[in-house]
């Protein structure tokens, strides 16, 4: 069995085991079935790729665990780790009172540590709730999660108070032959609607333009408001609104990765596009960095987890109807539900387990 699927009423999870990927979300609402994550298009395709690709790369869907995040250059394994690149199984998976809750252990370890990916699901919840739970082990690893949403016209993003948002020293396609960006390296800014593009001027972070061909990639540390940290996508084409929530004392940074058609080698080839990574994380890029001396630790945020005893975090996906195009201004969590407020002042009020991320 290389996938297993769960259900709740109003919404369905697939996992491939192979590699620990969700391979689909849907959440049924008001007559629409809404697919949030993106799955690459070589997954089905029954191509023949390089036998030098990560699994993950392979089986590149939905969302999956990344530990270490990007390099694995302390512990040998693939890029963003085993938990991204090898297999799960499945320990329990059943109905609850109120949905249904599966646990699923990776076959291998990380730095000595068990790995427990749990999901649970609530009956008319349009929402995947996720716990990981590191079990022993020993030194400290950093960790993200990796949804991934696609968009046939792009979108408008909303955030959660950011203190600021910053790029790496050097983009992620520096060569032209292979690829482009559109971002300047490094830059940083507090303004999130200007940051500094490359050769001059400035591009808005929260509108996703189908036309700016390239592959970005970008850090934006969480501000101390007292809330759930959030991403809100309003998906044009798609007529939804894409959630993603963190708590983000657990995961303080979210990470951009546009990749819209910027990279032009296989299994790319300028077809991966759309394509939004919205990554939470306790993370540096690269294991070695995570666990040393980095730019992020020297603004006081953290960037691994310490093993040893259990260490677990938690993280929200989900999605809604929606036709304005517009992402809300303000998300906030209390008492079994999620307040969504409109730029007009105007409010919704959703299904949401407001106890899940503790913050």
């Amino acid at each position: 069995m290389d996938t297993v699927t769960i259900k709740a009423k109003g919404i369905s999870v697939t996992l491939d085991l192979t590699v620990g990927h969700i391979a689909d979300v849907t959440v049924d609402s008001d007559g629409r079935q809404l697919k949030p994550l993106h799955r690459a298009p070589w997954v089905d395709a029954g191509e023949t790729l390089s036998p030098d690709l990560p699994e993950g790369t392979v089986r590149l869907s939905g969302d999956f665990l990344c530990a270490p995040f990007s390099a694995s250059d302390i512990e040998a394994a693939p890029l963003h780790g085993w938990p991204a690149n090898s297999g799960w199984d499945v320990v329990s998976n059943e109905a609850t009172s109120d949905g249904w809750r599966a646990v699923f252990r990776l076959r291998r370890t990380v730095m000595g540590a068990t790995v427990d990916k749990i999901f649970t699901l609530r009956n008319s919840h349009p929402f995947l709730y996720q716990e990981h739970v590191f079990s022993g082990g020993s030194g400290a690893v950093s960790a993200a999660h990796h949804p991934m949403t696609a968009m046939r016209d792009g979108g408008r993003l909303a955030f959660s108070p950011k203190r600021f948002a910053a790029t790496l020293d050097t983009s992620l396609e520096p060569d032209p032959a292979r690829g482009r960006f559109r971002l300047a390296y490094p830059a940083r800014t507090a303004d999130l609607a200007r940051f500094p593009a490359t050769g001059g001027g400035t591009l808005d972070l929260t509108d996703y333009r189908m036309e700016d061909q390239r592959e970005d990639f970008i850090t934006m540390v969480e501000a101390d408001h007292g809330g759930p940290g959030w991403t809100a996508l309003a998906r044009r084409a798609e007529q939804d609104l894409v959630l993603v929530l963190k708590n983000p004392t657990e995961l303080p940074v979210t990470m951009l990765w546009f990749s819209n058609g910027g990279r032009d080698y296989a299994p790319w080839s300028g077809r991966h596009r759309g394509v939004l990574g919205i990554e939470d994380g306790r993370a540096a890029v690269g294991h070695a960095a995570s666990i040393g001396d980095n730019w992020l630790k020297r603004e006081g945020v953290a960037t691994a987890f310490t093993l040893g005893g259990e260490v677990s975090f938690r993280h929200v996906i989900g999605a809604l109807p929606q036709a304005d195009g517009e992402p809300p201004r303000d998300l906030a969590t209390a008492s079994g539900h999620m307040r969504l407020t409109g730029a007009d002042g105007s409010t919704r009020d959703v299904a949401f387990d407001s106890d899940f991320l503790r913050v």
